[in-house]
């Protein structure tokens, strides 16, 4: 499924105004926004979220994306608040294992929006993208070991802890163990 196929995805994330859809080219002045106010809570897990992040950096993610997307290599959306447009977070499906079936679900919330429940409804809306429409049996959410917010978010969507993999990660250079949870279709029921 190509992101020129219409209708784009779009699924709202009630009770409330959020909404995720693939990114577009005009959230880049939103994102900038989302990512400049999140560096010192995003960037501690997130290598593109650091000092220096312009908004040069947000049009060409996007871009990227959007080229991605017509790949089928990645399928990022954004978290838009439809109230006031702004962009809440991100969420999005890589690194497809497609023999078994399989996806890495990743998700970051805005730092004056975390706390209030978003990556946990944005989750299953994804996982359920995954599994209908790109056919998934399998996605997986994996998290450093000490990224309690990430843990605690997948808990909250279902997804069931599988274990610690061992320097499963590489954050600032460094391999760190990693919490791996799963989703599969029927914890979505």
């Amino acid at each position: 499924m190509s992101q020129d196929q219409a209708p784009w995805p779009s699924f709202p994330l009630p009770p409330g105004s959020l909404r995720v859809r693939p990114w577009q080219p005009e959230d880049a002045d939103a994102l900038f926004a989302a990512a400049s106010e999140s560096i010192d809570s995003v960037g501690r897990w997130l290598p593109w979220c650091r000092q220096g992040y312009a908004r040069d950096d947000s049009v060409a993610w996007i871009a990227h994306a959007q080229g991605c997307w017509q790949l089928e290599e990645l399928f990022a959306f954004a978290i838009i608040d439809e109230a006031d447009g702004s962009v809440a977070g991100g969420v999005g499906l890589n690194q497809f294992n497609r023999q078994h079936r399989s996806a890495n679900l990743g998700y970051w919330v805005r730092q004056s929006r975390q706390g209030q429940g978003i990556a946990p409804r944005a989750v299953p809306a994804v996982a359920r993208f995954g599994f209908d429409t790109l056919k998934l049996v399998r996605v997986e959410i994996v998290a450093a070991a000490d990224n309690a917010p990430s843990r605690r978010c997948a808990e909250k969507a279902g997804a069931r802890f599988e274990g610690i993999g061992r320097q499963r990660l590489v954050i600032d250079d460094s391999a760190v163990d990693a919490a791996v949870y799963a989703l599969i279709p029927s914890d979505l029921a």
